[in-house]
Formats: structure tokens, C-alpha cells, sequence
């Protein structure tokens, strides 16, 4: 032992004794207390636990089954799994842009590639991509001053209750804006301008975060991605500096969008939410910047640029929707074992415009004779695009799609052919495709109205003869909005003051007890009908002499009969500020059919104007003599999904026609009102047939796509599609089915004068509530719906209005034929403007949650124009199928 210690180093141990000292020195860790409890976490465990078993209590005290836990689980972990594949489509994204050659190196499936590898045509343009990256900071920098400056304000302005609204955090993300491919079009465009399409793609690691202080209320955005053909026209040419006159940007159809939110918004990336998010944020794109809609940004004077403000269409293309011959079986039962047919239906597309055929069931030659109409502003680079499927209660089959390009069917004029289905092993479509003339003047006018038939039939639907172009300027003058009733004076008086009365609660509560009268500005908007359609300008907000700066088109079937109906109301109070009814005649006896005007508002204040330009333009089919031999290239390829179709090139082909013999069919002219035509064209129709009627597309799984990006349904959908001409003439889906459910009740006897029996309404209008009043009262020898007869309700609209704002409702009554209402119902418009409304008036059956038996049960169309609206009246009115032949009321 003494050896160890003297084989020490020097120093060891005055080492220890000075580590021993220090020992000394720290002063001991006091003893741990008894009980150590963490508050904090332990209300969180019980929280957490709280509420994962409280509602496993909730079911079993209210005695629900257990399958709603396990409902609970499976939507937790779908929308868990829908996260997760959203994140690692925006990883796969961000990867490729940061690294292309890598990926392409990796064997990227070729429909992830830029345009400039699939179309010759394209450049790849990489020296562009350069520039934007260059400027990209610069570029965040304009879009951070947009949101704070304009876009914070205007929210601000918009509502009272997003007074506090403010965006906390913008930052568009270090990833630039990437061009694909450049193309430039040098044929068949004007040599006054310029036509480039930019395939364009953001992947954007962005973070724009928002906060209304008033309600404790954060959301924002973390991710966007967007891809799209953007079209950009230079026009026009001018000889002076800047060589340009203006530059006009727009989408040719609506980008594929994904969007990634947080905070509150965060519910939108639910399934079924997240469609429906993405679509109403592409609808709100679409009204600024997807064709017809552009934003022309002028280099010169506004008025070498006033044309541009109002586009005239290229042409309208009418699409005569046949029939289609030897589709695939797509139903199957036992498993495949036993083939059946298919429930086919088409999708047509023309740039922005959707329109989607009735359902034939089970059959695989399918005949539709529906007939459509579609403008073209853009024929360079836009075709025709069709796709065929089977409907099924889940997802839709793909049966076969056709691309036909514009520019030939404008040089051929008429296409009436059989063109093969393209990406299926079979399948044909028989297509009649017209190409109209817009013509500025009215001499061909008579032949075009006798040829659609327009010229002895009284019906304002059906085929159109014109196309009437309007743009929607400003307004000056409006008058502003009296709220309340007390000391209010005559209405010729609060006119001629520049004050319109609109009654308010709210409003007359604080005028009671206040004795003020309340004015303020208006929120304009501008409702524009043509005969049963509608359109509905952007609102204003806050102001006597609003700017819209807005174009609306609508086909017309007989200008000489047939009238422009404009009103202007406040989107707040649902008033009317003035209204205008300018016969379109008066437009055929202008020079070049064209009217810019300001025009003296009725009904409004003294020196109440409208500032519109109107232009109507004849349809014309100018047909050309055409050799038997005679071969075109309308049809080309369309980009496909599948293998063997990525690899093959983007070709044209030469359609393959049959031989035509007496059995085909012809396609189907306009239907009239009268019955005779009416019978002809359902018995043209295959039994289990029902016309084609606006639907949501939503269900479809539609591959239409832009450029080489594939679309999904969601990018489909469309809020409200353009109407067809097929849905206008033929009769809608219910009234079809109100009549075959009529001659199964007749069954070879002869129904009573009432067969789908009567109504009992009140109306009357109320010049001191400015209001129109409909008391429902009872119904009698109403048609059984089942067996247990019908559970009816009553719906009405002040037409044209058929917004769901316009829309009165009953209650249900169950199981009977003689229900009772007595329900008061009121529509804010003056006697003036009611004198030209229509009253639609329906009764329908209910049906339980998901129940097939719902439909129509009978409709009445009033005229008010009547000079006892004012007394008042009360009557039994017969219900008819379509409302538009009544029986004489008692």
C-alpha cells in the first residue's frame, strides 16, 4: 500500500484534499418532498381523456350503436391519410423543381413532363425562367404591397364585422414562378397582335396568415400550387412607341389548383370540404381571369384601347350532340363473369364552358338529339373536347373522349359526321357541328329566324337567331337608402329627393327611439335578363355612382319580340334603386346594330344613368360547297393517360365516316310548344330516357385537362353551368315525369278538367310595405307520389329572378292529397316592377332523407300584370306539367 501511494504523481493528493474541500463546500440537494404533482399536465391528461370518452358516453347513453365510434375512427384516419398524400405530393413537387434533371434522370412518368417535351411547337424558353427568378424578390415584394394596401382595405370596407381583419404574415416563398414552354402563334391570328401561351407552374412554399381580432379568428395559407395555360395577347401593333397599345392576360381554361390551409381554415382540407373549397376559389379566378374574363393592363391612351374593353366573340359554335354507336359494356355482375351495358351520358367542353347530356340507361347506342351553343373568343388553341361515361352510384367508367380542333371546323363550316372514340378499343359519336358568323347587320336576319323556326312560334327559348353583347360600365346618380317609415312621405316624393325607402327592423327600432332618419349609400349590383335568363353583375360596395366594367352575353332567339330587362338593386336592403326595358328591336334599326349610351334609370332618382354598351350580332351559318371526296383533319389526338397513348406524338387523323344508309338517324330538330312535336320527340327517345337538365358535374371523373396536367373531378365541377339549348326546348326531367306519370293514371279513361289538381292562393301587393304578398292557402285532388300518397310542399319565385335568395318555401305536409298551408310569404318589389314579373309557382313532393320518391306534382305561372294587384284577389288555380298552359281558374 505505502508503494502505491509513493508511485503517485506529485500533486495527487493535495488534488484529493482540494476536491474533498470543494466537496465540502457545495452545499446538499434538499431531500424531495413527499408529493410532487405537475398541475399543468394533469389537467391536460384529463382534458385529452375527457374528450376521447365522453363521446363513447354520449352513444351509449342515447343507445346509439357502436358503428358510429368505428364511422368516427375511419374518418379520422381518412382524412389522417389525405393530409399525409397531400404533403407528399407538394415534397414530390417542390423536389422536381429544384432538381429537374435529377428527376428526369430517375424515369419521371412522361405526364409530369413540361410541354416542350410532348409538342414540337413549344420552346422551352429556360432564359425566361431565369429573368422571373432574378426578379422574384422584387415580384414578392409588389404582391406583399397588393394584399396590405388594396385587399386588406377593400375586406375591411366590405362588412362592419371585418372591421379588425389584417394579414399578420405574407411571404410568397423563395420559390419562383416557373414557365414550362413558350408558344407563339404566327397562323390564323391577326397581324395587328401577338398571341402567346405561357404553360405556366407555381409550387409555392408560401405563408399568408390572416387575423380578425374581433373574433379571435386566425387562418391562412402554407402552400399553393397552381398550374394552368395562361394566354397573353399584345395588341395592338401601333407604329409609336411603345409599339404596343395594350396587354391582356387570361387563363384559356381553369387552372388545377391545391391549396394547403391552416388555422381555422384548416377544416377545408376535409374530405368532401376540400373539392368544394378549391372549387369556389376557381370560380372566384374564373370571374377575373379565365376566358371570357381578361385583365388588360393599357401601354397607351384609353382610348386606342376601348375595343378591348369589349370583346367581340370569334363565332359560336353549335354543337348538335347525336347519338353514339358500339360503346363498351361497363356494368358487370358476378364479378365480371356476366357482362352488361353501360348508363351512358357526355361531357362537352368548349375553353371555360361545360355542358353534360342526359343518362341513357342501359344502352350501347345511346341517342341524345341534344343541341348546344358555345362561344369562342379564342379559336387558337382551344378545341372542342368531348367525353363519354358510365354512370354508376360510385364512380363514373370512362367510355371513350374525342378532341376536335376549332380552327377546322370554322374552315369547314358544318361537320356532320360519325368520328371515332379515342383511348377505348371501340366505340363511335355521331356529331352535327355548326360554326356561326357573328354578322353586324340585320339583312339575313329573317332567313336565320325562319330556319330555327323563331318566326311562328311565340316561345322565347330555343335556338338562338342573335347574340347580344353587352358591356356594363358605370352608373351615376343613384339614390341613396331610406331606412325606417316614420316621416317617410309619398314615394313620388322620396324619388324626387333622390331617396329610396327600403324598410328595416332594425332600422325602424333605432328611428323610434331616436327620431332620426336613416340614409346611407347603396351596394349596387345589376341584374340583366333576357327572357328567362338571367345574369347578375359584381356588387359595389358604398356607393351613389358605382364602376363595374363588366361584359355579359346572351343568346337570343327572336330579337324582334324579345327585350333587354335591366335593374339596378341594393344587395343590403334587396330594393330596387331603377330598372330599364329596352326592346332589342330598337338595336336592329341602329348603325351596326350597336348602342353606347348613358340611359335614364325609371323608377330611380332624377338624374339616375346607366352607362351601357350593347351590340347585337347575327347568327349566320354561311355553308360552303364541298367536293364528295373532300378530307379534313378536325379530329386530332388528345394527350392520354395511358402508356401506349403518352408515347404515341400528337397527330391529326382523318375521321372514319360509315357508309350512310336509310336507318340513320336525324338529328333532332327544335321542340315547339305544341304537342304534336312534343310527342314526336319523346317517342324519339328510348323509354327509360330523360331530357338533359344542368347538373352538377361534380360526380363525374372526368380527365379533361389543360395543357399535360390532368384534371380531377373537383376541377370539373362548375357552380352553374351554361344552360343548353337541349334543356331549353325539350322538357325539364320532372315535367317529363309528371307526364308519364299521368298517362299511367289515365290508362285509356279520360281525366277530369284538373287531372293534377288545384291551388288556393292570395295575392296582392302592398304599396305602404312596397312588398308583393302570396298567402298559400290549401291545395286539393292532388296526384298520389306512392302508395301512401304524397307529402306536397309549395316553392315559388318572383321570376326572373331564381336565385336561392328569391326562393319561398312552404312546410311539408305528410300523407296527403288536400293539404293546408295558410302561409304568408313576401317579395320586396315595387308595383311597377311586379306589373312585369311572373310568379312560379310549384308543388312538390318531399320524400324522406335520401328517398327516390321526390318530383314534381304540378306548377302554375301568374302574370302579374293585372291592374287589380293593387285590390288584390284570391283564387283556385289548376296545376298543369310545365305551368305554361294553365286551365282557366275558378
Amino acid at each position: 500500500m505505502s508503494g502505491a501511494a509513493a508511485k503517485q504523481p506529485p500533486g495527487a493528493g493535495s488534488a484529493d484534499k482540494a476536491a474533498a474541500a470543494a466537496g465540502d463546500s457545495v452545499p446538499e440537494p434538499p431531500p424531495p418532498s413527499l408529493l410532487s404533482v405537475d398541475v399543468t399536465g394533469l389537467v391536460s391528461q384529463f382534458a385529452r381523456s375527457f374528450v376521447l370518452i365522453f363521446p363513447v358516453y354520449v352513444l351509449g347513453y342515447l343507445g346509439l350503436s357502436f358503428s358510429w365510434v368505428l364511422i368516427a375512427l375511419c374518418g379520422l384516419f381518412w382524412i389522417r391519410r389525405h393530409r399525409g398524400g397531400k404533403t407528399s405530393r407538394l415534397g414530390r413537387a417542390l423536389a422536381f423543381l429544384e432538381d429537374e434533371e435529377e428527376a428526369v434522370r430517375l424515369s419521371v412518368s412522361s405526364a409530369d413532363l413540361p410541354a416542350w417535351v410532348h409538342f414540337p411547337d413549344t420552346e422551352r424558353a429556360e432564359w425566361l425562367n431565369k429573368t422571373v427568378k432574378q426578379m422574384w424578390p422584387f415580384i414578392c415584394q409588389f404582391i406583399e404591397k397588393l394584399f396590405r394596401e388594396t385587399i386588406e382595405p377593400a375586406v375591411r370596407g366590405a362588412n362592419n364585422h371585418l372591421s379588425t381583419f389584417s394579414f399578420t404574415k405574407i411571404d410568397i416563398g423563395h420559390q419562383p414562378l416557373r414557365i414550362n414552354g413558350v408558344k407563339v402563334y404566327t397562323e390564323n391570328v391577326d397581324k395587328r397582335q401577338i398571341i402567346l401561351d405561357l404553360q405556366i407552374s407555381f409550387v409555392g412554399n408560401c405563408e399568408i396568415d390572416l387575423e380578425i381580432k374581433r373574433y379571435f379568428c386566425r387562418a391562412g395559407v402554407k402552400s399553393i400550387q397552381i398550374h394552368g395555360t395562361m394566354r397573353v395577347i399584345l395588341e395592338p401593333l401601333i407604329g409609336d412607341m411603345p409599339l404596343i397599345g395594350a396587354l391582356s392576360l387570361f387563363f384559356l381554361r381553369k387552372p388545377l389548383l391545391e391549396i394547403n390551409w391552416t388555422g381555422l381554415t384548416n377544416l377545408l382540407d376535409v374530405p368532401g370540404l376540400n373539392g368544394l373549397s378549391d372549387t369556389i376559389i376557381l370560380d372566384i379566378i374564373s370571374n377575373y381571369l379565365v376566358l371570357p374574363n381578361r385583365i388588360t393592363v393599357p401601354l397607351v391612351s384609353e382610348v386606342q384601347i376601348a375595343q378591348l374593353r369589349f370583346p367581340i366573340p370569334k363565332g359560336v359554335l353549335r354543337i348538335h350532340f347525336i347519338e353514339a354507336q358500339d360503346l363498351e359494356g361497363k356494368d358487370t355482375y358476378l364479378k365480371g363473369i356476366v357482362k352488361g351495358k353501360s348508363d351512358p351520358y357526355g361531357i362537352i367542353r368548349v375553353g371555360n364552358q361545360i355542358f353534360q347530356s342526359k343518362v341513357i340507361k342501359e344502352n350501347l347506342n345511346p341517342k341524345w338529339n341534344e343541341v348546344y351553343e358555345a362561344l369562342v373568343y379564342e379559336h387558337p388553341g382551344q378545341e372542342l373536347e368531348i367525353e363519354l361515361f358510365d354512370e354508376d352510384p360510385d364512380k363514373d367508367d370512362f367510355l371513350g373522349s374525342l378532341m376536335i380542333d376549332l380552327i377546322e371546323v370554322e374552315k369547314e363550316r358544318l361537320l356532320d359526321e360519325w368520328f371515332t372514340l379515342d383511348e377505348v378499343s371501340k366505340g363511335k359519336l355521331h356529331l352535327k357541328l355548326e360554326w356561326l358568323t357573328l354578322m353586324p347587320t340585320a339583312e339575313n336576319l329573317d332567313k336565320v329566324l325562319t330556319s330555327i323556326r323563331a318566326d311562328k312560334d311565340q316561345a322565347n327559348d330555343g335556338l338562338s337567331s342573335a347574340l347580344l353583347i353587352l358591356y356594363l360600365d358605370s352608373a351615376r346618380n343613384l339614390p341613396s337608402i331610406y331606412e325606417g317609415n316614420f316621416g317617410c312621405g309619398y314615394l313620388k316624393e322620396r324619388r324626387a329627393s333622390g331617396l329610396v325607402f327600403c324598410e328595416n327592423t332594425t332600422s325602424l327600432y333605432r328611428a323610434l327611439f331616436s327620431g332620426k332618419k336613416i340614409n346611407s349609400n347603396p351596394n349596387p349590383l345589376v341584374l340583366l335578363s333576357v327572357g328567362h335568363k338571367a345574369q347578375e353583375s359584381k356588387i359595389r360596395y358604398k356607393t351613389n355612382e358605382p364602376v363595374w366594367e363588366e361584359n355579359f352575353t346572351f343568346f337570343v332567339h327572336n330579337p324582334k319580340r324579345q327585350d333587354l330587362e335591366v335593374e339596378v338593386r341594393d344587395e343590403q336592403h334587396q330594393c330596387s334603386l331603377g330598372n330599364l326595358k329596352l326592346p332589342l328591336s330598337q338595336l336592329l334599326e341602329s348603325e351596326d346594330l350597336t348602342m353606347h349610351q348613358r340611359f335614364h334609370l325609371s323608377n330611380s332618382g332624377p338624374n339616375s344613368t346607366i352607362n351601357m354598351k350593347i351590340a347585337l350580332r347575327v347568327l349566320s351559318l354561311e355553308k360552303q360547297a364541298r367536293s364528295p371526296d373532300h378530307q379534313h383533319s378536325a379530329q386530332v389526338k388528345r394527350p392520354s393517360v395511358s402508356k401506349d397513348a403518352r408515347k404515341s406524338s400528337f397527330k391529326p387523323q382523318v375521321p372514319v365516316s360509315p357508309p350512310l344508309d336509310s336507318n340513320k338517324p336525324v338529328p333532332a330538330s327544335p321542340v315547339t310548344d305544341s304537342d304534336k312535336k312534343t310527342d314526336v320527340a319523346e317517342k324519339s327517345q328510348p323509354p327509360n330516357a330523360s331530357p338533359q337538365w344542368p347538373t352538377d358535374l361534380s360526380r363525374s371523373s372526368s380527365s379533361l385537362h389543360a395543357s399535360n396536367f390532368n384534371y380531377s373531378p373537383s376541377h370539373l365541377s362548375v357552380k352553374e353551368p351554361t344552360p343548353s339549348i337541349a334543356s331549353d326546348i325539350s322538357l325539364p326531367i320532372a315535367t317529363q315525369e309528371l307526364r308519364q306519370r299521368l298517362r299511367q293514371l289515365e290508362n285509356g279513361t279520360t281525366l277530369g278538367q284538373s287531372p293534377l289538381g288545384q291551388i288556393q292562393l292570395t295575392i296582392r301587393h302592398s304599396s305602404q310595405r312596397n312588398k308583393l304578398i302570396v298567402v298559400v292557402h290549401s291545395c286539393r285532388n292532388l296526384i298520389a307520389f306512392s302508395e301512401e300518397g304524397s307529402d306536397p310542399y309549395v316553392r315559388m319565385y318572383l321570376l326572373p329572378d331564381k336565385r336561392r335568395s328569391g326562393r319561398r318555401k312552404t312546410h311539408v305536409s305528410k300523407k296527403t292529397l288536400n293539404p293546408v298551408f295558410d302561409q304568408i310569404f313576401d317579395f320586396s318589389v315595387s308595383l311597377p316592377e311586379v306589373q312585369r314579373r311572373t310568379l312560379d309557382v310549384a308543388v312538390k313532393n318531399s320524400g324522406g332523407f335520401l328517398s327516390k320518391d321526390k318530383g314534381l306534382l304540378g306548377k302554375v305561372l301568374i302574370p302579374l300584370a293585372s291592374e287589380e294587384l293593387a285590390k288584390g284577389w284570391t283564387q283556385w288555380y289548376d296545376l298543369t306539367e310545365d305551368g305554361t298552359r294553365p286551365h282557366g281558374a275558378s
